[in-house]
């Protein structure tokens, strides 16, 4: 008996070229101050975790990105992927990564003589 295409699950995803896979965090519900806000009112979230690196950033010293970093991003060419029932995950092209959240400065890079 032949199983369909649709039983099988994806496991893993992988971003191809100069891109990031990103877990999205949860929006604010609630103000710094702790008001609750109500649903129609969510501050708009732009930062999430990396979950996978593409090969080619990876390999690449110009864009000093981890996986599980905490990053903010620009959401306007993040593409959701339909993977999770809640669709927190997104492809973000590496360009848009803006910043990257760290507790402390990493060192410099050895200077080559």
């Amino acid at each position: 008996m032949a199983k369909s295409a649709r039983s099988k699950t994806i496991e893993y995803v992988e971003p191809i070229g100069a891109r990031v896979l990103v877990r999205k965090d949860e929006p604010k519900r609630t103000t710094k101050g702790g008001i609750a806000l109500p649903d129609q009112a969510e501050i708009p979230t732009i930062t999430g975790r990396i979950v996978a690196i593409s090969t080619q950033i990876e390999n690449d010293d110009d864009f000093p990105l981890r996986q599980y970093d905490k990053i903010l991003f620009h959401p306007k060419e993040a593409i959701p992927v339909d993977f999770e029932t809640d669709n927190q995950l997104f492809v973000i092209p590496v360009e848009d990564v803006v910043a990257v959240f760290r507790r402390d400065k990493a060192p410099p890079p050895p200077k080559e003589d």
